[in-house]
């Protein structure tokens, strides 16, 4: 007996992972219509009325069995007994065997990475995995209230499992390589609107800013983040919409060390976990020429921020940092400024500058 069950349930193991989701509808489909044929011709009349049958047959299927519908003539009670428990109990353990393993394996596909996200659209990708920096950019990134609110896809090559699973709003692929096209396919690349860059190391980062930098929509941007400053500037001589970052440790110690404090001002102007942030807010197409002077004491009366500078593209390549109250602003100019949470273009009477 012990031998006869366990090939009883190898065989239903093999008919659950072997069964579509199409021939257990099918099935389903013919053994309802089947039970409603035999209580039809049993004359249970009450039964078989469309709404009380669909209810009465998943309640006695599932063997919960309300006992408020029941067949009424032998007939009738035979039916239920030899066709419709029987067959329909298999069916439904079946279903929902399939129900749990397809839940498991797109659990499982999350977990590891393999899912497929081409349906994104203006969403953020951030390539490279760093246990705490990683980590810390994604805090920064929700930690802007304002933000517009895009999923986080964390795009990695190592052999990792989803290491924010606590993280709503960020999805995990693991990919080959951050050079191939299918794979880049796969996490929506050419439909993102931010991206992030920062490999295991600077030549990881450099080829795939490379690769990704003719790829994207003309108005995304890339963020690549390099150790060394070596090929900051090839890069930037290549890629345009790439703005890049290297590490400026030396800088801020000499600065820490010249004017006491300054370390503390960079933490606070990066940092969207708390104080004063640095922001920036592009002009709106068809805003006439407007003077600096005009914008900055508007900002400060109104939204209580202090402009920085204006740059003309999303690289900022060419800032004009802290100009002369004259300078002429045009239309699709960026404005960076420091404010205790971000400005909107919603936000601002453009009418009263223009």
């Amino acid at each position: 007996m012990p031998i006869i069950f366990k090939r009883i349930l190898v065989l239903l193991r093999a008919h659950v992972d072997e069964a579509s989701w199409q021939l257990l509808s099918a099935v389903t489909a013919c053994h309802l219509a089947l039970v409603w044929v035999l209580l039809y011709y049993a004359g249970e009349q009450t039964l078989i009325e469309p709404s009380t049958f669909i209810y009465y047959y998943i309640v006695t299927t599932s063997t919960v069995g309300y006992g408020d519908f029941s067949a009424t003539t032998e007939l009738g009670r035979w039916i239920v007994a030899l066709v419709q428990i029987p067959f329909g109990l298999a069916l439904f353990g079946i279903l929902l065997g399939k129900a749990g393993q397809f839940m498991t394996f797109w659990i499982r596909r999350a977990m590891t990475g393999d899912k497929d996200f081409y349906h994104l659209r203006n969403h953020i990708i951030i390539f490279g995995w760093h246990p705490i920096r990683t980590k810390k950019m994604i805090d920064y990134i929700l930690a802007d209230v304002k933000r517009q609110d895009r999923r986080i896809v964390l795009a990695v090559v190592d052999d990792i499992e989803h290491p924010l699973l606590s993280y709503s709003q960020v999805d995990f692929a693991k990919l080959s390589s951050f050079t191939d096209d299918e794979e880049l396919a796969r996490i929506g690349t050419s439909n993102a609107d931010k991206i992030i860059i920062d490999g295991q190391d600077d030549d990881q980062t450099f080829t795939t800013a490379l690769k990704l930098s003719p790829m994207i929509q003309g108005s995304a941007h890339i963020s690549a983040h390099f150790v060394d400053e070596s090929k900051v500037s090839l890069l930037r001589a290549h890629c345009q919409n790439v703005e890049c970052s290297s590490s400026k440790s030396a800088e801020i110690l000499v600065r820490a060390m010249q004017d006491p404090g300054s370390s503390r001002v960079q933490e606070e102007l990066l940092s969207t976990l708390h104080g004063d942030t640095q922001f920036s807010l592009q002009l709106p197409v068809g805003l006439k020429t407007c003077q600096f002077g005009a914008l900055f004491h508007y900002f400060k009366e109104k939204h209580d921020a202090i402009l920085l500078g204006v740059a003309h593209d999303l690289s900022a390549q060419n800032m004009e940092l802290n100009p002369p109250l004259d300078y002429l602003v045009n239309a699709g100019d960026i404005l960076h400024y420091i404010a205790t949470e971000r400005v909107l273009p919603d936000e601002v009477a453009w009418q009263r500058l223009s």
